[in-house]
């Protein structure tokens, strides 16, 4: 052999040199050898390549050895190999012959190898640790029919033969007779081969993950459950990223500002979570035909593909299931079409569902075996549509609370055919690109983007927790403006207010007390004492509707308000008169010898003994 001191990069690399390494019989001065010729390597930077050759020779004669036990049909009991053809190295298998032909053991009661595991190859190939749950999952690699396939699934279903005989509806054999030696053939299999089967961390979440964004630059793989498998995988860049732009720039240049208002909106999905925010809804509607669905969907393709049944969801699910889909998407964007489109479940609870979507995690929940199922939880935006507005069919000022709604006016895409064969033809650049401005961008600017915005929209007449939201969708359309649209087309602040609710309008006990006194001005018989024909409420005295407490209760039920946090606030606000120990928000009247309790409510100041508010002629004159 050429002496260390003269070998050069080319002639350590050559097949001489290494033929010489691998042809020494003691396998002691082989690994010296190997070794001093990896410090040579390193010194002569070709390390890598070097590990490279010494690798491919390894495999070499990994195969000569296999090629040779097969000429003397002599396999070894004690340090079996799996003898697959395909692109996976062979491994260790214990006393299992696993040829082309199938796994076998041999039976010790006949002396023959008819014990069968499986009738065609298989063997585990990778584990994959979740990092939410700690549980493991496993690839198996088998073939069939000439061709290999891959599949993930947990690792308790390879571990037990009641249930490793499910997996014969993926197309691998195996019965209830063969379950149990599959099992323990795989078993073992993965215990002789620990060290080289790789262990790859996982997770059945996407968005931000430890310090990268799933799916785009980590090297943690999703092992969601196969169900929402289909949305994980429409997150993916397809066809022309200039396309995608070139016509969004179009719809931006227009000046409309419901495509800007739901791009910003989307993109600000993956805000939440880093800027401490909640999750939040984003509301368009307006008219049939006037393009909300295709706005929706103009959103989604910053992501993913925005086509039907792909990433886009809708209320016809259970609670259950969006809680899942939530868990599954994290940050990124939750997007449900059309209200209208609920089941009878949801539609009875939907303020109970839009409290749960926007409070960030699921129910806890228990499992078949008695245990916690892990609490599902996320941080982003939902982003819906309807032809009616969706602080509509919620009443509690907590839940309108988490909604922007804005309006949508008509043909907002002059050419509808055109806008959805370019974006279901080309999606998911504008996304990856975000996430790559934020990372250039760094965390302390955008917080401070953020911060600023927060401090124009304070306002003590508007909502807290919508400011806060509308301030992270302005920071996203700002990112968004400045590095990847370069347009100028920044929603002003004048426009974002805009989907702001004033606090009063907001009020749980101001909607309440509007809501009552509606009622009394829509109902006048019922405060008539003269009419005997209609079931009374009470009387009108002095600017006061004196309301039985039993109807008043029925009213405020009626309009899902609470009574006794209504009744406290009006007292405070000097709205009703309260009984003189202060102790009962009612009275006691007597009504033709009949004392009755009765909550003394104030009507607006303008209005005349009967509860009417007068309108100025002019104002309700007719041009």
């Amino acid at each position: 052999m050429v002496p260390l001191n003269e070998l050069t990069a080319k002639t350590l690399l050559s097949n001489q040199i290494l033929t010489e390494v691998f042809d020494q019989e003691d396998e002691l001065c082989r690994a010296e050898l190997l070794a001093s010729l990896g410090l040579k390597a390193a010194e002569l930077k070709v390390k890598t390549e070097f590990r490279e050759m010494v690798a491919a020779y390894k495999r070499v004669e990994k195969e000569m050895k296999r090629q040779e036990k097969e000429r003397t049909n002599q396999p070894c009991i004690l340090d079996n190999w799996t003898n697959f053809k395909g692109p996976y190295d062979n491994m260790q298998c214990k006393e299992w012959l696993a040829t082309e032909g199938g796994i076998c053991l041999k039976n010790p009661s006949t002396g023959y190898t008819d014990i069968l595991a499986c009738y065609h190859p298989i063997l585990p190939i990778e584990r994959l640790k979740n990092l939410e749950t700690g549980e493991e999952q496993i690839k198996l690699a088998y073939k069939r029919n000439g061709r290999w396939e891959e599949i993930i699934i947990p690792k308790t279903m390879v571990t037990s033969a009641n249930k490793i005989v499910s997996l014969s509806g993926r197309g691998i054999a195996v019965t209830s007779e063969n379950a149990k030696y599959l099992v323990r053939y795989l078993a073992d299999v993965e215990n002789a081969n620990e060290e080289h089967i790789a262990v790859q961390y996982s997770t059945s979440k996407l968005g931000w993950i430890r310090n990268g964004f799933l799916p785009y630059d980590t090297e943690i793989v999703f092992d969601g459950d196969a169900r929402f498998r289909q949305i994980a995988e429409s997150v993916a860049q397809v066809g022309s990223r200039n396309k995608w732009f070139e016509h969004v720039l179009e719809l931006r240049n227009t000046g409309r500002i419901e495509v800007k208002f739901m791009l910003a909106a989307s993109f600000s999905s993956v805000l939440v979570q880093p800027l401490n925010g909640l999750p939040f809804f984003v509301d368009l509607w307006g008219e049939s035909e006037g393009g909300k669905s295709v706005s929706t969907m103009v959103a989604t393709s910053i992501w993913a593909d925005p086509a039907e049944n792909a990433y886009i969801k809708d209320y016809k699910g259970t609670e259950v299931g969006l809680e899942a889909i939530s868990d599954l998407l994290n940050n990124l964007p939750l997007i449900l079409d059309d209200t209208s489109k609920k089941n009878r479940k949801i539609e009875d609870n939907f303020e109970g569902l839009v409290y749960d979507l926007c409070s960030g995690k699921g129910k806890t929940r228990s499992n078949k075996d008695l245990g916690l199922n892990r609490e599902s939880h996320w941080k982003n935006c939902i982003l819906t549509n309807g032809e009616r507005p969706l602080n509509s069919y919620v009443t509690q000022g907590g839940a309108i609370n988490r909604i922007l709604e804005l309006e949508c006016g008509l043909r907002v895409f002059k050419d509808v055919s055109r806008t959805l064969e370019i974006i279901k033809g080309n999606y998911g650049f504008a996304g990856r690109e975000f996430i790559d401005a934020i990372k250039e961008i760094g965390w302390e600017k955008i917080k401070k983007i953020q911060k600023d915005f927060m401090q124009q929209l304070a306002d003590d007449e508007k909502m807290q927790k919508q400011s806060l939201s509308l301030s992270i969708i302005l920071t996203a359309d700002k990112i968004a403006t400045e590095y990847l649209f370069k347009d100028g087309e920044q929603i002003s602040l004048e426009e974002a207010k805009e989907v702001l609710i004033d606090r009063n309008e907001l009020s749980d006990n101001e909607r309440c007390y509007q809501f009552i006194l509606d009622k009394i001005a829509m109902n006048p018989a019922r405060f008539d004492m003269q009419n005997e024909n209609t079931e009374k409420w009470g009387v009108i005295e002095n600017g006061y509707a004196i309301v039985y407490a039993t109807a008043f209760t029925a009213l405020c039920k009626e309009g899902g308000f609470s009574r006794a946090s209504f009744l406290s606030w009006a007292n405070r606000k000097g709205l009703i008169q309260a009984e003189s120990s202060g102790k009962k928000m009612d009275k006691v009247k007597s009504f033709k010898g009949n004392k009755v309790r009765c909550v003394f409510l104030k009507l607006n100041d303008d209005a005349d003994k009967d509860g009417f508010v007068k309108v100025d002629q002019a104002e309700n004159s007719i041009l």
